[in-house]
């Protein structure tokens, strides 16, 4: 079965958005954690500024949730550069053990999903998961070099520079993980770049579907039912889709695409990548639960899975989606989180911040390492003295019988 039930309450500890200039101007605005107001990042190239922007969110969730790093057993993440660089040099900088994933957009609701089945089955007790992308790297590694200023078609959309991250706990708080379930890739034979929400409108379609199925539900136990990067046009052919199978997506249906940017912004059909969803997840739909607002939410994060090759080659665009299903639930004592505030132009605190917990843990290991050292050399000068109290103790002893010889 492609739904996993989690039956041993794994839970949202806390979550942590960050997002640039322009998506901070956005319907969101007021629930994101953190609005960037240069996003350079004051970095040499804006891949350097992804990283940057990657590690700031993960340290950012876990201060957030008043944890350290030492206290996180795994790093779940993924991002859309080739190697998922931002993710491994994060995790290389964090010194985490590194479960790296590729979903392209889908990858928040894949790095949550396997984070949830790790904690439901005591493999850990505290993970982190997140993803985020930057609109100027993704764009010139998969369309054209921004120099170009190339027109966009009126299908597409704007990769999201922005991302977020969440803590999964045993450690109890209101927003319960229920269940997860793994999409299959399905194709139906777009191969427009520039039309990712045709692309993964089916898988989405098949994968609320088989939720639904498994889980003997319907659309409208859920509060809200949220897929991640379609856009406008996307969301359409979804509706369209779940409709021709005799399911109707109603009021509480919507697209983090749709909702991340205001009208007036020419971002054509909305938001779109790995970010897009991590960071509406991380900011509204974590608040909405939080506060019961929502009771029951399934967040469907969506992908795209081609690459530049593929494309270049005239191959099609596979579609993805995962998703993972959220409750609320009362919970009197609820855990010492923190709340992460900085002024628009503030952005090196951020920086600071994340330094800083890097820094603890680099020297808290140092210190054990010295501790350990030190043991060892107290243990080796110990042994020098016994094993020079023996010799001694042997000559001594050899002098005496050689003496009782000669006497005799």
């Amino acid at each position: 079965m492609q739904t996993i039930i989690l039956k041993n309450d794994t839970y949202l500890l806390e979550g942590y958005s960050m997002v640039g200039p322009l998506e901070g101007k956005g319907p969101l605005k007021d629930y994101f954690d953190y609005i960037i107001k240069d996003d350079t990042l004051k970095e040499a190239t804006f891949e350097k500024s992804e990283r940057k922007l990657l590690r700031d969110i993960i340290t950012g969730a876990i201060e957030k949730s008043g944890l350290n790093i030492s206290d996180i057993q795994f790093f779940f993440g993924g991002d859309l550069l080739n190697q998922i660089v931002s993710s491994s040099f994060t995790a290389r900088e964090l010194s985490l053990p590194f479960i790296g994933l590729y979903s392209a957009c889908a990858t928040m609701t894949e790095s949550l999903a396997l984070a949830s089945i790790f904690v439901d089955n005591n493999l850990a007790e505290n993970v982190v998961a997140g993803t985020c992308t930057h609109f100027s790297s993704a764009e010139r590694q998969y369309r054209f070099p921004l120099e170009l200023g190339n027109q966009r078609p009126p299908t597409a959309q704007w990769t999201i520079t922005g991302g977020g991250a969440c803590v999964i706990s045993k450690t109890k708080s209101n927003i319960r993980i229920n269940s997860v379930t793994f999409g299959k890739v399905i194709d139906f034979g777009i191969s427009d770049i520039n039309n990712m929400g045709a692309a993964m409108a089916p898988a989405a379609c098949d994968t609320i579907l088989t939720h639904i199925k498994n889980r003997n539900l319907t659309t409208k136990d859920y509060d809200m039912i949220l897929t991640g990067d379609l856009g406008k046009l996307g969301s359409e052919i979804l509706i369209d889709l779940m409709e021709h199978n005799g399911v109707v997506l109603g009021k509480n249906y919507s697209d983090c695409g749709c909702m991340i940017f205001d009208k007036t912004e020419r971002v054509f059909m909305g938001g779109s990548g790995a970010g897009c969803s991590a960071s509406v997840l991380n900011s509204y739909l974590l608040k909405k639960l939080k506060n019961g607002e929502f009771k029951r939410v399934l967040l469907v994060s969506t992908g795209a899975l081609m690459s530049t090759t593929t494309s270049q080659q005239g191959d099609t665009i596979p579609g993805i989606a995962h998703a993972v299903e959220f409750e609320y639930v009362e919970n009197k004592k609820q855990s010492q989180s923190k709340t992460i505030n900085f002024g628009a132009d503030e952005d090196d605190k951020m920086t600071r911040k994340a330094r800083s917990l890097v820094s603890k843990r680099s020297t808290n290991t140092a210190k054990s390492k010295t501790k350990k050292a030190s043991k060892t050399n107290t243990t080796a000068i110990s042994n020098s003295k016994t094993k020079k109290t023996n010799l001694t103790m042997k000559t001594r002893d050899a002098s005496l019988f050689s003496k009782k010889r000669s006497t005799k």
